[in-house]
Protein backbone atom coordinates (compact mmCIF):
# COMPACT_ATOMS: atom_id res chain seq x y z
CA UNK A 1 0.00 0.00 0.00
CA UNK A 2 1.42 3.58 -1.16
CA UNK A 3 2.01 5.97 1.82
CA UNK A 4 -0.39 8.27 -0.21
CA UNK A 5 -3.35 5.88 0.42
CA UNK A 6 -2.86 4.83 3.99
CA UNK A 7 -5.85 6.08 5.95
CA UNK A 8 -4.98 7.98 9.16
CA UNK A 9 -5.71 6.92 12.74
CA UNK A 10 -8.09 8.36 14.38
CA UNK A 11 -7.83 8.36 18.39
CA UNK A 12 -5.13 6.07 18.70
CA UNK A 13 -3.79 4.74 22.50
CA UNK A 14 -0.54 6.13 23.89
CA UNK A 15 1.76 4.52 23.34
CA UNK A 16 1.42 4.28 19.53
CA UNK A 17 3.75 2.89 17.38
CA UNK A 18 3.20 1.81 13.71
CA UNK A 19 4.76 0.75 10.57
CA UNK A 20 5.12 3.58 7.57
CA UNK A 21 4.14 1.79 4.52
CA UNK A 22 6.43 2.55 2.11
CA UNK A 23 8.96 4.71 4.15
CA UNK A 24 8.99 8.66 3.84
CA UNK A 25 9.31 9.97 0.93
CA UNK A 26 10.27 14.03 0.25
CA UNK A 27 7.40 16.23 0.38
CA UNK A 28 5.13 13.76 2.69
CA UNK A 29 3.86 15.64 6.07
CA UNK A 30 3.65 14.03 9.38
CA UNK A 31 0.54 15.32 10.63
CA UNK A 32 -0.19 14.63 14.73
CA UNK A 33 -3.19 15.90 16.80
CA UNK A 34 -3.57 15.69 20.31
CA UNK A 35 -3.56 16.96 23.81
CA UNK A 36 -0.90 17.19 26.45
CA UNK A 37 -1.89 16.16 29.35
CA UNK A 38 -2.89 18.15 32.47
CA UNK A 39 0.14 17.33 34.39
CA UNK A 40 2.96 16.23 31.70
CA UNK A 41 6.48 16.02 32.32
CA UNK A 42 6.90 15.49 28.72
CA UNK A 43 5.90 13.29 25.88
CA UNK A 44 7.99 12.58 22.41
CA UNK A 45 7.16 11.91 18.71
CA UNK A 46 10.03 9.58 17.33
CA UNK A 47 10.49 8.87 13.51
CA UNK A 48 12.21 5.23 13.86
CA UNK A 49 14.65 3.03 11.66
CA UNK A 50 14.16 -0.30 13.66
CA UNK A 51 15.73 0.50 16.83
CA UNK A 52 17.61 3.97 15.86
CA UNK A 53 15.81 6.84 16.35
CA UNK A 54 16.09 9.07 12.89
CA UNK A 55 14.20 12.39 14.18
CA UNK A 56 13.58 12.39 18.28
CA UNK A 57 10.92 15.19 18.78
CA UNK A 58 10.31 16.13 22.66
CA UNK A 59 8.37 18.67 24.38
CA UNK A 60 9.37 18.83 28.48
CA UNK A 61 8.04 20.56 31.48
CA UNK A 62 10.34 20.16 33.80
CA UNK A 63 11.32 22.13 37.05
CA UNK A 64 9.39 25.19 35.72
CA UNK A 65 11.61 25.08 32.34
CA UNK A 66 9.81 24.32 29.16
CA UNK A 67 11.55 23.55 26.02
CA UNK A 68 11.94 20.78 23.14
CA UNK A 69 14.77 18.67 22.25
CA UNK A 70 15.53 17.52 18.95
CA UNK A 71 18.08 14.41 18.21
CA UNK A 72 18.98 11.64 16.93
CA UNK A 73 19.74 8.22 18.19
CA UNK A 74 21.93 5.58 16.10
CA UNK A 75 23.47 2.45 17.28
CA UNK A 76 22.29 3.30 20.63
CA UNK A 77 24.35 6.42 21.28
CA UNK A 78 22.49 10.29 21.04
CA UNK A 79 23.83 12.99 19.06
CA UNK A 80 23.99 16.42 20.40
CA UNK A 81 21.13 18.16 21.49
CA UNK A 82 19.61 20.88 19.42
CA UNK A 83 17.07 22.26 22.22
CA UNK A 84 14.40 25.20 21.26
CA UNK A 85 13.28 27.33 24.88
CA UNK A 86 10.04 27.67 23.84
CA UNK A 87 6.53 25.82 24.16
CA UNK A 88 4.48 25.39 21.53
CA UNK A 89 2.00 23.05 23.42
CA UNK A 90 0.89 24.02 26.53
CA UNK A 91 -0.38 21.31 29.42
CA UNK A 92 -4.02 20.38 28.91
CA UNK A 93 -4.46 22.11 25.41
CA UNK A 94 -4.80 20.79 21.90
CA UNK A 95 -2.19 20.81 19.30
CA UNK A 96 -1.35 20.35 16.07
CA UNK A 97 2.07 19.35 14.54
CA UNK A 98 3.14 18.69 11.19
CA UNK A 99 6.79 17.60 9.97
CA UNK A 100 7.16 17.70 6.30
CA UNK A 101 9.92 15.95 5.13
CA UNK A 102 12.18 17.80 2.71
CA UNK A 103 15.49 17.20 0.75
CA UNK A 104 17.80 18.72 3.26
CA UNK A 105 15.86 19.21 6.30
CA UNK A 106 12.63 18.35 8.39
CA UNK A 107 10.75 21.25 8.42
CA UNK A 108 8.41 21.11 11.72
CA UNK A 109 5.26 23.28 12.23
CA UNK A 110 3.47 23.72 15.41
CA UNK A 111 -0.26 25.06 15.41
CA UNK A 112 0.41 25.97 11.58
CA UNK A 113 3.22 27.94 12.34
CA UNK A 114 6.99 26.71 11.90
CA UNK A 115 8.99 25.93 14.75
CA UNK A 116 11.93 24.62 13.88
CA UNK A 117 14.13 22.95 11.33
CA UNK A 118 16.15 19.96 12.01
CA UNK A 119 18.90 18.73 9.14
CA UNK A 120 18.80 15.12 8.37
CA UNK A 121 21.31 13.23 10.23
CA UNK A 122 20.59 10.16 8.75
CA UNK A 123 18.76 9.77 5.45
CA UNK A 124 15.23 10.05 5.51
CA UNK A 125 14.59 7.42 3.13
CA UNK A 126 15.59 4.79 6.12
CA UNK A 127 12.72 5.75 8.12
CA UNK A 128 9.84 2.46 8.47
CA UNK A 129 8.06 3.84 11.82
CA UNK A 130 6.59 6.08 13.93
CA UNK A 131 6.49 5.63 17.63
CA UNK A 132 4.58 8.58 19.94
CA UNK A 133 5.13 8.29 23.94
CA UNK A 134 4.80 10.01 27.25
CA UNK A 135 1.97 12.07 28.70
CA UNK A 136 0.26 12.90 25.44
CA UNK A 137 -3.59 12.06 24.31
CA UNK A 138 -3.60 11.35 20.35
CA UNK A 139 -6.89 12.31 18.22
CA UNK A 140 -5.10 12.00 15.01
CA UNK A 141 -1.95 10.63 13.37
CA UNK A 142 -1.65 11.12 9.35
CA UNK A 143 0.68 10.60 6.70
CA UNK A 144 0.08 12.72 3.33
CA UNK A 145 1.91 13.51 0.46
CA UNK A 146 1.09 17.02 -1.02
CA UNK A 147 1.02 18.50 -4.64
CA UNK A 148 3.78 20.50 -5.96
CA UNK A 149 4.28 24.24 -4.43
CA UNK A 150 2.96 23.09 -0.74
CA UNK A 151 3.21 25.96 1.18
CA UNK A 152 2.60 25.57 4.91
CA UNK A 153 -0.88 26.95 6.37
CA UNK A 154 -0.96 30.45 7.71
CA UNK A 155 -0.83 30.83 11.77
CA UNK A 156 -3.93 33.16 11.46
CA UNK A 157 -7.43 31.29 10.28
CA UNK A 158 -9.78 34.20 10.94
CA UNK A 159 -13.77 33.09 10.50
CA UNK A 160 -14.97 32.83 7.38
CA UNK A 161 -11.68 31.11 6.07
CA UNK A 162 -10.93 30.88 2.36
CA UNK A 163 -7.77 28.77 0.98
CA UNK A 164 -6.52 28.45 -2.32
CA UNK A 165 -4.36 25.27 -2.96
CA UNK A 166 -2.39 23.85 -5.37
CA UNK A 167 -3.14 20.35 -7.17
CA UNK A 168 -6.44 19.69 -6.53
CA UNK A 169 -7.98 16.67 -4.42
CA UNK A 170 -6.21 13.43 -4.94
CA UNK A 171 -6.70 10.28 -3.17
CA UNK A 172 -4.88 10.53 0.13
CA UNK A 173 -5.75 14.40 0.61
CA UNK A 174 -6.43 15.15 4.08
CA UNK A 175 -8.22 18.45 5.29
CA UNK A 176 -7.71 19.16 9.25
CA UNK A 177 -10.29 21.80 10.83
CA UNK A 178 -9.88 22.23 14.64
CA UNK A 179 -11.61 24.70 16.67
CA UNK A 180 -14.44 25.20 19.12
CA UNK A 181 -17.97 26.48 18.70
CA UNK A 182 -18.45 29.78 19.93
CA UNK A 183 -21.10 30.68 22.65
CA UNK A 184 -24.40 30.43 21.57
CA UNK A 185 -22.90 29.34 18.22
CA UNK A 186 -25.21 26.46 16.68
CA UNK A 187 -23.25 26.08 13.00
CA UNK A 188 -20.23 25.30 11.27
CA UNK A 189 -19.27 24.83 7.34
CA UNK A 190 -16.80 23.49 5.37
CA UNK A 191 -17.06 23.71 1.75
CA UNK A 192 -14.11 22.00 -0.94
CA UNK A 193 -14.88 24.22 -4.13
CA UNK A 194 -14.29 24.27 -7.90
CA UNK A 195 -14.58 27.46 -10.52
CA UNK A 196 -18.42 26.45 -10.96
CA UNK A 197 -19.98 24.94 -7.85
CA UNK A 198 -19.08 23.40 -4.42
CA UNK A 199 -17.88 19.51 -5.09
CA UNK A 200 -18.71 19.11 -0.86
CA UNK A 201 -20.19 20.69 1.73
CA UNK A 202 -19.95 19.60 4.98
CA UNK A 203 -22.36 21.35 7.77
CA UNK A 204 -22.21 20.38 11.61
CA UNK A 205 -25.17 21.50 13.39
CA UNK A 206 -24.16 21.93 17.39
CA UNK A 207 -27.94 21.86 18.47
CA UNK A 208 -29.14 18.23 16.41
CA UNK A 209 -26.08 16.93 16.77
CA UNK A 210 -26.32 16.36 13.12
CA UNK A 211 -23.73 16.50 10.18
CA UNK A 212 -25.13 16.90 6.51
CA UNK A 213 -23.28 16.61 3.19
CA UNK A 214 -24.27 17.94 -0.10
CA UNK A 215 -23.08 19.41 -3.25
CA UNK A 216 -23.88 22.60 -5.39
CA UNK A 217 -23.88 22.19 -8.95
CA UNK A 218 -25.83 23.88 -12.08
CA UNK A 219 -26.85 26.93 -9.52
CA UNK A 220 -28.81 24.27 -7.05
CA UNK A 221 -28.34 22.23 -3.87
CA UNK A 222 -28.58 18.66 -4.63
CA UNK A 223 -30.06 15.62 -2.52
CA UNK A 224 -28.19 16.04 1.18
CA UNK A 225 -27.10 13.09 2.75
CA UNK A 226 -27.73 13.52 6.82
CA UNK A 227 -25.99 11.50 10.14
CA UNK A 228 -26.00 11.76 13.33
CA UNK A 229 -22.83 12.51 15.46
CA UNK A 230 -21.75 12.03 19.23
CA UNK A 231 -23.14 14.35 21.62
CA UNK A 232 -21.48 18.25 20.93
CA UNK A 233 -19.57 20.16 23.83
CA UNK A 234 -18.90 23.98 23.52
CA UNK A 235 -16.57 23.88 26.17
CA UNK A 236 -14.58 21.17 24.49
CA UNK A 237 -12.55 21.26 21.16
CA UNK A 238 -13.67 20.11 18.06
CA UNK A 239 -11.86 18.07 14.86
CA UNK A 240 -13.23 17.66 11.89
CA UNK A 241 -11.04 15.38 9.63
CA UNK A 242 -12.39 14.92 6.09
CA UNK A 243 -9.86 12.34 3.95
CA UNK A 244 -10.67 11.75 0.47
CA UNK A 245 -10.53 8.13 -1.53
CA UNK A 246 -10.52 7.78 -5.30
CA UNK A 247 -14.20 7.38 -5.20
CA UNK A 248 -15.40 8.62 -1.97
CA UNK A 249 -15.19 11.28 0.74
CA UNK A 250 -14.88 9.96 4.58
CA UNK A 251 -16.05 12.40 7.41
CA UNK A 252 -14.71 12.14 10.95
CA UNK A 253 -15.87 14.57 13.84
CA UNK A 254 -13.71 14.22 17.18
CA UNK A 255 -12.92 10.95 15.48
CA UNK A 256 -15.75 9.14 14.78
CA UNK A 257 -16.92 8.53 11.65
CA UNK A 258 -20.06 10.20 10.37
CA UNK A 259 -20.40 9.30 6.68
CA UNK A 260 -19.22 8.64 3.67
CA UNK A 261 -19.75 10.52 0.77
CA UNK A 262 -19.50 9.34 -2.58
CA UNK A 263 -17.86 11.87 -5.15
CA UNK A 264 -20.59 13.83 -7.06
CA UNK A 265 -18.29 16.16 -8.70
CA UNK A 266 -15.58 13.50 -9.85
CA UNK A 267 -12.91 16.14 -11.78
CA UNK A 268 -11.00 16.00 -8.31
CA UNK A 269 -8.05 17.96 -9.90
CA UNK A 270 -10.26 20.80 -10.33
CA UNK A 271 -10.86 21.46 -6.71
CA UNK A 272 -8.80 24.24 -5.17
CA UNK A 273 -10.64 26.41 -2.69
CA UNK A 274 -11.34 25.22 0.94
CA UNK A 275 -13.61 27.23 3.20
CA UNK A 276 -15.05 27.54 6.37
CA UNK A 277 -17.48 29.81 7.85
CA UNK A 278 -20.01 29.66 10.16
CA UNK A 279 -20.49 30.30 14.58
CA UNK A 280 -16.94 29.30 15.39
CA UNK A 281 -13.67 30.15 16.57
CA UNK A 282 -10.63 28.00 14.20
CA UNK A 283 -7.54 27.31 16.02
CA UNK A 284 -5.88 24.96 13.28
CA UNK A 285 -6.85 24.43 9.44
CA UNK A 286 -4.84 22.10 6.93
CA UNK A 287 -6.03 22.22 3.50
Amino acid sequence: MALFQQLPFFNPTVPFNRPIHGGLLEGIIVTVCGRVSPHSSRFQVDLMHGSDIVLHFNPRYEGGSEYVVHNTCHYGHWGSEERKYETPFPRAQTFALQILVTQETYKISTNGKPFFEYKHRMPFSHVDSICIGGMVELSLVAFQYPAPHYAAPPGCFMVPYKRIFCGGVHPGKIFIIQGFFNPGGNRMEISLRHKTGIAFHCSVCFDENVVECNSYEDGKWENGEKSQVALLKREEPMQVTIFSSCDHYKVFVNGEQTHTYSHRFTKLEEIDVLEVSGDVELTFVQP
